[in-house]
């Protein structure tokens, strides 16, 4: 949309596309907020994006070359849109919340070669997998999908299973193992007759990665998602969920005495553990079940609410090897954490298993970066005008009032507004009374195989690594398989994440060289024998820090009452303290309102009009459109009845199936 054809009065003007800002639109657009959302980028998300692997070769470009722009003429044009009794406070114009990117490739840059034949844990060629369509995606067993997945031209799957309810809740002693049945048939999914008994592998080149690179999306941030986090529960109870598809994260592992292994966490892992003795299984069930209802029983640890939760863990006589399960892989807190809050992790984790499979955690298909798109789809549904490479210069303040009445967007068009909602990276460091912000040092790798085979090779597995040294910190890896839609068959995308004592590089080069070969010479292949060739070979690597500004409050800025200013991404693993924060600002903007209501389901839909009534509201055929679907969201926008008690109550996620994306077709609703 051209500037001059942009309205000259909204409700709210929000700058950034993050995951806080977009659900922030979402919420306005959906109680009838007119709103103008922009980004200063090309792409959607922030640093909450997903980039193909050549996107994000331009992304690092683009942040190597970045200059502060040169503001004096600019300055002129909105000075003079300043009128008396007002004032202005601009805006950054360059993003510094990416900082130390390095990227190393270590992929041979010659032509394709070949390599020795494949291990029995890969059953087709590199070559024969990359030719396939986005249906090669053999083995996304336990995926959960949403009625409508967001339609691009390479990200539709081709059909899908029956639509199931999700399980009722479950604890740890509830969750069942996957049937030996269906464990058997996966690996033959993409195996044929014609097949030869022993398969001659493609060495993965530098330009295979290149040619390939739409197959990958790319996060900048690495989450996982709580099947009953804040951000699953917004999305069942906004009926976002319809836009997007998830995968169940099928391992939870760590690394211990020098190998990566499975963590047993709901009873059927307990009891089928080879690493734990009887003893230890049963020291451990009797901590999980204490832990469910722990607060029934506050004489178990009253003595130690001011003290750490491994202190805790020792009184309860588990064994140092348990004490770490509990404390990195279960609980995923520090050293450092009190009794109460690791117990209420611990609870969490325990709560959120067998609700859409055996472990906790949800990812969606095709990146992280696909959640904000899907809340700015729904504020578009409703009325939101979205502009990209679109920013604002400077706010204009009423001095009496000390409140923003109106923003100067980059094209000298002055736009009023009664609230302003701003990324913090737009705003300058003499707007900030505290700069006390912390840094979050980040890895993303492309390997050839997993840290841990299995006969299924298509699992997304969360790896927490306890600290190599006393001094460093927890690291939290997260292996995404090609079946997420994240990387390019015979391939993992690994993401690393810690707290930052140092640069990204300085941080995690350490753990990389730790569980994986990293050549010392381009396509280079470890000696015969040698330790090194049992683990996973990095073919690219990318390390940078990114600002985390979660601690900061709305009493860290010297801005005025009206300017509501949203942190990126944190350090955690799941994302509900940004949701809880788009909550709260929604709130503090229009506190009589609900947020987030339920988008109206095709039964509540009005059609006007003498002519007939449309055949189907666009959710329920297969055979519709994108565009049908967004036109009938669109109308029924406008005419929505009001909601029976029944349909006002959040709705489940609309499907748990066991299915590979190439037997998939989009779901109806229930």
């Amino acid at each position: 949309m051209a500037a001059e054809d942009l309205p000259s009065q909204f409700d709210v003007v929000i700058l950034g596309t993050g995951l806080t800002e977009s659900v922030i639109a979402a919420a306005c657009s959906r109680v009838g907020q007119s709103v103008l959302h922009l980004d200063r980028r090309n792409y959607y998300a922030g640093n909450w994006a997903s980039f193909t692997f050549n996107g994000l070769l331009s992304w690092i470009e683009e942040y190597k070359n970045q200059q502060e722009v040169q503001i004096t003429e600019l300055e002129q044009v909105w000075r003079s849109l300043i009128d008396e009794g007002e004032d202005a406070v601009p805006l950054s114009a360059v993003d510094s919340s990416i900082s130390n990117l390095e990227v190393f490739c270590y992929a041979s840059e010659e032509e394709e070669e070949t390599k020795a034949p494949l291990t029995s844990f890969q059953p087709v060629n590199a070559e024969t997998v990359s030719e396939e369509t986005n249906g090669d995606s053999t083995e996304a067993q336990d995926t959960v999908t949403g009625d409508d997945a967001m339609a691009t031209d390479a990200k539709t799957p081709n059909e899908e299973h029956e639509v199931s309810e999700p399980k009722e809740e479950q604890h740890t002693s509830d969750i069942s193992e996957p049937s030996q049945s269906q464990e058997e048939k996966e690996p033959q999914l993409i195996s044929s007759p014609a097949d030869p008994p022993v398969e001659v592998e493609k060495k993965i080149t530098y330009q295979k990665l290149v040619k390939e690179g739409r197959r990958f999306n790319i996060d900048l941030v690495s989450k996982l998602m709580y099947s009953r986090g804040a951000l699953v529960d917004l999305l069942i109870k906004s009926n976002v969920s319809r836009y997007a598809e998830f995968k169940n994260i099928g391992r939870i592992l760590t690394y211990s005495n020098g190998k990566v292994e499975q963590v047993p966490c709901s009873r059927a892992d307990v009891f089928a553990s080879k690493q734990l003795t009887v003893v230890e299984k049963r020291m451990l069930m009797k901590f999980l079940t204490f832990c469910l209802d722990f607060e029934q029983h506050p004489e178990e640890y009253q003595d130690y609410t001011e003290k750490p939760f491994r202190e805790f863990l020792k009184n309860k006589k588990l064994t140092e090897n348990l004490q770490d399960f509990v404390l990195h892989s279960i609980a995923m807190v520090t050293q450092q954490t009190l009794t109460e809050e690791g117990l209420k992790a611990t609870q969490h984790f325990l709560r959120c298993l067998g609700r859409y499979g055996n472990t906790p955690f949800l990812f969606p298909l095709y990146g992280l970066g696909e959640i904000p798109q899907c809340f700015c789809r729904m504020c578009a549904v409703f009325g939101g005008i979205y502009c990209l490479r679109h920013s604002v210069q400077c706010l204009v303040v009423d001095k009496a009032a000390n409140k923003v009445k109106a923003v100067i967007d980059t094209r000298g068009q002055r736009i009023s507004c009664s609230h302003f909602v701003v990324e913090d990276s737009y705003i300058r460091d003499e707007q900030r009374q505290s700069t006390a912000y912390r840094q979050i040092s980040r890895a993303v790798l492309i390997t050839d195989r997993s840290v841990l085979p299995s006969e299924s090779d298509q699992q997304i597995s969360l790896v927490t690594i306890p600290p190599l040294e006393p001094s460093a910190p927890a690291v939290r890896m997260v292996e995404l398989c090609s079946s997420s839609m994240t990387c390019m068959p015979g391939t993992y995308l690994v993401h690393l994440t810690c707290s930052s004592s140092g640069t990204a590089q300085e941080d995690l080069a350490p753990v990389v060289s730790q569980l994986f070969h990293v050549s010392t010479i381009p396509g280079e292949e470890p000696s015969e024998g040698a330790e090194e060739r049992s683990k996973p070979a990095v073919l690219w690597v990318m390390y940078f820090n990114m600002r985390d500004t979660s601690a900061l409050d709305s009493s860290s800025y010297s801005l005025p009452s009206n300017v509501h200013v949203c942190t990126g991404p944190d350090g955690s693993l799941c994302s509900d303290y940004s949701i809880k924060l788009a909550e709260s600002v929604f709130h503090h903007i229009l506190p009589d309102e609900e947020f987030c209501p339920p988008a109206p389901n095709p039964e509540d839909i009005i059609y006007d009009g003498d002519g007939p009534q449309a055949e189907g509201p666009g959710f329920d055929e297969s055979t519709n459109t994108e565009a049908d679907k967004s036109q009938a969201e669109e109308e029924g926008a406008a005419h929505e009845k009001s909601p029976s008690t029944e349909s006002s109550e959040p709705a489940e996620m609309d499907s748990v199936t066991q299915q590979a994306p190439s037997d998939t077709t989009p779901p109806s609703e229930e």
